[in-house]
């Protein structure tokens, strides 16, 4: 697919091409803008134009007059897209019990893990379509949670603080009006009851102290008042309503209980005073058959395989969730009966197919078992070959797996992995996590920001191989993956290094960055080579006879060879006349200085760069490289910055900033630890700000 991604943070374009079921690395220094591009792709796939929005460039946010905004083309058929990225570490693993969340969605319930448990639902259909095809069945179930959760027991018996106790516990004086309220009864006793008493008593305590009128009807209540303030004194709304509900819920009971049940019920919700010890005994019992019965049912309702545990028969285990009314006695009535026995018979239905239900319990028992092993033999494996002391261990009865962290040195699971994992370990154990996460959930387009660039060489293949290089349902290996990257080593090790162990399952290219836009070179393996093979293709080039000759420096320097060559370079680029260079090989003197090299050796080192740069000249290189003119013109026609760089010290100009002067120095002038690189003359990897430097310091100098 090819993306086409406009005015986004410093990206004004970028076309990048993504190959499907591929590893498609895209290398880019620092500054290029590869999180942009990862962040760019994600809100778009979820449509979060608010996100997305947050994206303009900075130059537009205040003046904006042809309303450019960002925009993303060509990925609108990639919907599924996760990155791993610094959010995805802080943000969605190592919780406290367990290091990612969800562990047995993400490790055991697989594609084929589904397709058992879609065998095993069908199977129980039966019982679970009762909840789905009879209303009644669902009322009496709420009704009852409504009604048993009134109510609270303790050791005591029943708890005060709760909503059917205090609706009680001052009787019912909606039926008992207190002696002196009869005139209010109308009121007491309507459809509104509890919004009147709350009009009534708010309006009495806020304005009947300001005159002696009615403050509802403004006629004289100085003979009433105590009367009215009555009403606040016997009513509190709460209680009222609490009462309400517990009798309203008792009546949409009503046939469900036995006919001696609805008497009692009728009789406690009815009493003057409020409540006896023998009318909290019967709650008490009431409440524990409520709740008894309501968990057999919900127990039904979940009905799954995790409901039968290992070793047990599945048709005496169905057939101890059949109900029978004789062990709740105040639920013992004709209606409770009728849905009972539609229970039973559902059971009964399931049992018939019990051996059909055993057997794929069996089988989803033994797949969640090879899993177990298997994930947990290739993530302790990673991390024992990857040099990390810790391993894993995937605990839990069946849906309560979860992956917990253990030290190679401690037999106890560690709470979490923040306390104990350092940033790398974190980040290790993070993409792994990530893959495993990324496979559960079948991912469209799988984005790696900048994963493994701060590992060491060893880790950074280990992640590779556990990524990539197993089986397809096991990791990334065929599965579209985008990876940018300010790390040249992923490529070279799937480019060229060990590329039949990828399979030609990669795709690499170089983002090069210039005034905004991001274009894309792809690299192939003949774009990767040893310094030896680049220098060779630079002395067999048309190139100045300098940068011939940086290259040759360069290499000395890599193979620590400081031959006669290597000194004759060294003294040139220091712009010493042949008669004053010097042997850096022998000791300094009494003034601190080496001494001056020896004739023979100087042509011999001469003789040896000729054999490599056929025009070599000291004398006429030294006037080159003296004359500020013709190196400022060998600067300009420079085609890629890393010779610009090289020029550029050659001219000794001052930088201001030490930190690109010490780029400049150091970073690509003596540093290189890969045995292969990218051919520096056709991939300009030099960042742009640090050549628009070098530009600013030369159109500062006169020639």
């Amino acid at each position: 697919m090819d993306i086409d991604i406009k005015h986004c943070n410093n990206i004004d374009s970028a076309k990048i091409s993504i190959y499907e079921g591929k590893l498609n690395i895209k290398f880019g220094p620092n500054g290029t803008g590869k999180s942009t591009i990862a962040n760019a792709i994600k809100y778009s796939s979820v449509g979060d134009n608010k996100l997305l929005a947050e994206l303009i460039p900075f130059k537009y946010r205040e003046e904006n007059p042809d309303s450019k905004n960002p925009e993303i083309i060509g990925a609108e058929h990639v919907t599924n897209v996760m990155c791993f990225n610094e959010d995805y570490v802080n943000q969605f693993i190592f919780k406290p019990d367990e290091l990612v969340s969800n562990s047995f969605d993400i490790f055991i319930r697989t594609d084929a893990y589904k397709a058992t448990e879609q065998e095993i639902a069908n199977i129980i259909i039966t019982i679970k379509q009762l909840f789905t095809s009879n209303p009644d069945l669902e009322t009496l179930v709420s009704n009852l949670k409504e009604l048993g959760s009134a109510f609270k027991l303790t050791n005591t018996g029943l708890s005060k603080s709760t909503v059917g106790m205090k609706g009680l516990s001052v009787g019912n004086k909606i039926e008992h009006i207190p002696l002196g309220l009869e005139l209010f009864q109308p009121f007491i006793q309507s459809q509104n009851t509890v919004s009147w008493i709350d009009w009534q008593t708010k309006g009495c305590k806020e304005f009947s102290e300001l005159s002696d009128n009615c403050p509802f009807c403004s006629s004289d209540s100085t003979d009433k008042k105590e009367q009215i303030k009555k009403v606040g004194q016997e009513y509190d709304k709460n209680l009222i309503k609490n009462l309400m509900g517990i009798i309203h819920v008792i009546g949409k009971l009503g046939l469900y209980f036995s006919e001696e049940a609805r008497v009692k019920l009728t009789e406690i919700t009815s009493l003057k005073n409020g409540l006896e010890k023998e009318h909290e005994a019967f709650i008490v019992t009431v409440k524990t058959q409520i709740d008894n019965l309501v968990e057999k049912i919900e127990k039904l309702r979940h009905l799954s395989e995790f409901n039968f545990k290992d070793g047990e028969k599945v048709s005496e285990q169905l057939s101890s969730y059949k109900l029978n009314l004789q062990f709740f006695s105040e639920l013992n009535s004709d209606q409770t009966q009728k849905e009972i026995d539609s229970i039973n018979t559902s059971i009964d239905d399931v049992v018939k197919k019990a051996g059909q239900l055993q057997g794929q319990i069996n089988i989803q028992r033994k797949e969640m078992q090879k899993l177990i092993e298997k994930h947990q033999t290739d993530i302790n494996g990673f991390l024992k070959y990857a040099g990390y002391r810790y391993k894993v261990q995937i605990t839990g009865e069946d849906g309560q797996s979860q992956l917990k962290l253990l030290h190679v040195d401690h037999n106890q699971h560690l709470s979490g992995g923040n306390q104990h994992l350092s940033f790398g370990e974190r980040n290790a154990f993070a993409i792994v996590l990530f893959m495993y996460e990324c496979l559960a959930k079948n991912m469209d387009l799988i984005i790696l920001d900048d994963p493994i660039s701060s590992f060491d060489k060893n880790k950074k293949y280990a992640i590779l191989q556990m990524l990539f290089r197993r089986d397809a349902s096991s990791c990334f290996k065929g599965k579209t993956v985008l990876m940018l990257t300010h790390d040249v080593e992923p490529i070279i090790d799937t480019i060229k290094s060990v590329s039949a162990q990828f399979n030609n399952q990669v795709s690499a290219s170089f983002l090069k960055f210039s005034s905004g836009n991001i274009t894309e070179q792809i690299i192939i393996k003949d774009d990767i080579k040893t310094f030896p093979q680049i220098c060779q293709s630079i002395f067999a080039s048309e190139k100045d006879e300098i940068i011939k000759l940086i290259y040759l420096r360069r290499y000395d320097e890599i193979i620590d060879d400081k031959s006669d060559a290597y000194q004759v370079l060294s003294n040139l680029f220091h712009k010493r006349e042949i008669g004053q260079a010097i042997d850096t090989r022998e000791p300094q003197g009494e003034n601190g200085e080496h001494p001056k090299m020896d004739n023979d050796k100087l042509s011999a080192g001469c003789d040896e760069i000729k054999a490599k740069v056929t025009a070599f000249d000291y004398q006429n290189t030294i006037n080159k490289i003296s004359d500020h003119s013709k190196l400022k013109e060998l600067y300009e026609v420079c085609q890629n910055g890393y010779e610009k760089l090289q020029v550029f010290r050659l001219f000794d100009a001052k930088v201001e900033n030490s930190v690109i002067q010490k780029f400049i120095n150091e970073t690509y002038h003596i540093e290189n630890e890969f045995i292969s690189q990218l051919n520096p003359t056709k991939f300009d990897i030099i960042p742009e700000y640090v050549i628009a430097e070098c530009n600013k310091c030369f159109a500062d100098v006169t020639v």
